[in-house]
């Protein structure tokens, strides 16, 4: 059973973030949309590399919490609820020095004012690049 709010008024995939946003600067894209995941891959290159040549991990961090906002936004009524996050954390594991990321956000917890999310973000073979999670505060809009 999908955990989407509205899965009609999703854009089909792969899509590329909105205009003038980090993501969309860094080249994410999201690839896949299933049941109760999101995934989305970025490019290791000069906008995702740090000096040494390795992908930098602030743009695995900027992934993950591009693919699990965008999750969490998509599983509240957007005329009623936006989500912002309260807590990030990430935990480095190995690095990639070209080719893409894929990141697969999922909900670990969604509750009426908070959702924690997981993402596990590896390379073009599968092995393990990064893993994080975040805490989102779920806010009814004002009128």
């Amino acid at each position: 059973m999908s955990i989407w709010f509205d899965l009609a008024g999703l854009p089909s995939t792969p899509f590329d973030p909105p205009m003038a946003t980090l993501a969309r600067h860094l080249g994410v894209v999201f690839t896949r949309l299933g049941d109760d995941f999101v995934q989305a891959d970025m490019p290791v290159d000069e906008r995702t590399r740090q000096p040494a040549g390795l992908l930098h991990g602030g743009a695995s961090v900027a992934l993950a919490e591009t693919a699990m906002s965008a999750g969490a936004s998509w599983t509240v009524d957007p005329g009623r609820f936006r989500v912002v996050g309260l807590e990030i954390n990430a935990n480095h594991l190995r690095g990639v020095r070209d080719g893409w990321v894929t990141a697969t956000a999922r909900p670990l917890h969604r509750g009426r004012s908070t959702q924690v999310w997981a993402c596990d973000i590896r390379d073009q073979i599968g092995a393990a690049v990064c893993t994080a999670r975040m805490t989102v505060s779920v806010l009814e809009r004002q009128p």
